[in-house]
């Protein structure tokens, strides 16, 4: 990605499909040229939470709510500690941002971080092609003097795909740290980061759980060495068919029958763990109201979702595995995906949606209360 960021309002910029489909707009950001896979968010709101999940690396996202930067850009809501995506995608940005709490716009914040960006562009009618065709590379490319588009094409087809991309450890912490528990500490908790977001060690924390969090390349004696009560795999970035690591390191945790909760690639990295496949969704799902039915009681979830990859489990039957009979737990309303996976016969449990709420709804956040229940139960 190459960028500057000089005033962007009237720079001409176009963006690029691999199948040929080109949209017109200006640019937004930072002025240049980036790549990646394009994706959309239907998100209405937690446009600076989306932006800075890591699991987002390397992708181009497409916001299909039409007024983008409302609210402008705090320091608060930032979900680590950089703009992920690799390019941002809007119909109509806020030219002033109003909100008591905003320091500053989006687009300055998309320029200072190098992000290129484009704006003034149909997403409508991009969002129905990404449906329709399915998510694929793309670039976004800004400047007084373009090259043709047939030349473009030839660039975004030169670059690297999503399938078969290893990210995690791209994306995850060098160094171990701790988030120390809120009120009296109850348990310990190892948190591999795969991706990790900010608020999901707050969401623990907040139950008086100190959580350690681990590097994605943390090997299972590193785990065991911080004594936890309880071992949580998070979301992240790329293909889990190359996770190879996580999946060893998880089928270490399940040997020992220590509590275990995973999210979104969490999910994925238990279903390979325990001898399910994954496959690559036509456009996945992302945003902050996608429906989920959580089978053991009935109930209906509005919930954050960002996953491009999905478990191959049977919906409607018990399976057998190397550590006990398991089953999925929670299904997607609007496709039947395969949405959570329980152990019948040892704690653990995944979702492959993002309950910390950050951005999104709340209604899952009683997974983090589930996971408690487990370490209660196995100290018991």
């Amino acid at each position: 990605m190459t960028t500057s960021t000089r005033g962007t309002a009237k720079v001409p910029a176009v963006l690029v499909l691999e199948d040929g489909r080109s949209f017109r707009g200006r640019a937004y950001g930072a002025v240049g040229e980036t790549f990646g896979e394009a994706v959309f968010s239907t998100g209405m709101t937690g446009y600076q939470e989306t932006l800075t999940d890591p699991s987002y690396h390397r992708q181009v996202v497409v916001m299909t709510a039409p007024h983008i930067g409302n609210t402008g850009v705090n320091d608060e809501d930032p979900e680590s500690k950089k703009i992920w995506v690799s390019g941002y995608v809007v119909r109509d940005p806020a030219r002033v941002p109003s909100n008591w709490r905003s320091v500053r716009t989006l687009d300055e914040e998309l320029a200072a971080q190098g992000v290129v960006g484009i704006s003034g562009v149909d997403t409508r009618a991009l969002t129905r092609h990404l449906r329709e065709r399915g998510a694929m590379r793309v670039g976004i490319f800004s400047g007084d003097a373009l090259p043709d588009e047939g030349t473009l094409v030839e660039k975004v087809r030169q670059a690297p795909e999503m399938k078969g991309a290893n990210l995690s450890a791209e994306v995850a912490t060098q160094e171990t740290y701790v988030v120390p528990a809120i009120g009296t500490k109850k348990f310990t908790v190892a948190a591999i980061d795969l991706g990790i977001k900010g608020m999901t060690p707050h969401r623990m924390a907040e139950r008086g759980i100190e959580v350690h969090v681990l590097p994605a390349t943390a090997t299972i004696e590193e785990v065991y060495a911080v004594n936890p009560d309880g071992v949580f795999f998070s979301n992240g970035p790329g293909d889990p068919a190359t996770a190879d690591h996580p999946v060893a390191l998880m089928q270490g945790v399940l040997e020992r029958k220590t509590p275990l909760f995973g999210i979104c690639f969490g999910n994925q990295i238990l279903g390979r763990a325990l001898g399910f496949g994954t496959f690559k969704l036509k456009y996945g799902h992302r945003g902050i109201n996608q429906p989920v039915q959580d089978r053991s009681t009935g109930k209906v979830e509005v919930t954050a979702h960002n996953h491009g990859f999905a478990v191959d489990a049977p919906l409607d039957k018990v399976s057998d595995t190397p550590y006990g009979r398991a089953e999925v737990s929670h299904v997607c309303l609007n496709d039947n995906v395969v949405e959570g996976l329980q152990l019948l016969d040892q704690p653990a449990f995944s979702v492959q949606y993002h309950p910390e709420a950050a951005a999104g709804p709340h209604d899952a956040a009683y997974l983090f209360d589930r996971f408690v229940s487990l370490m209660e139960g196995q100290r018991a």
